[in-house]
């Protein structure tokens, strides 16, 4: 990833991360509406899901310099994911989810730039995660 996309995936994160509780939750309310089955494999509080949403996105926007050492990480989660039922499509719907969310938490400032480097990296991540299952389709 690019130096200019790396410093547009992190100004635009701190205004997410500024907003993360009303973000999470309006993330999965994206997901179930994109996806209602994926709404089975959450068993905890969404509150607490969306804590969890948030860390893993901040540790991924804190390795955009080094992103190859967040790919073991990424592909142990990509493996319970998987236990949980998670199928290599559901990764696209997540991503689509996330960008839909990224909109309208940030508005105009979620311009084609940062449109592009979030799904540079999102990518990368759902690309690592699927790899853990030998699902990369």
């Amino acid at each position: 990833m690019p130096a200019y996309q790396r410093k547009v995936v992190r100004e635009t994160f701190e205004s997410i991360r500024d907003q993360a509780g009303p973000v999470s939750l309006l993330f999965y309310g994206k997901l179930f509406e994109l996806a209602p089955e994926a709404r089975r494999l959450f068993h905890n509080d969404l509150a607490a899901q969306g804590q969890k949403l948030m860390i893993m996105l901040e540790s991924i926007v804190s390795s955009l310099d080094n992103f190859d050492g967040m790919r073991e990480r990424l592909r142990e989660l990509g493996r319970q994911h998987a236990g949980y039922g998670v199928k290599p499509g559901d990764y696209d719907t997540l991503i689509v989810a996330l960008s839909w969310t990224f909109a309208q938490a940030l508005g105009p400032d979620y311009d084609a730039a940062a449109r592009e480097a979030w799904r540079v990296i999102l990518t990368e991540v759902s690309e690592t995660m699927k790899s853990a299952t030998g699902s990369e389709a």
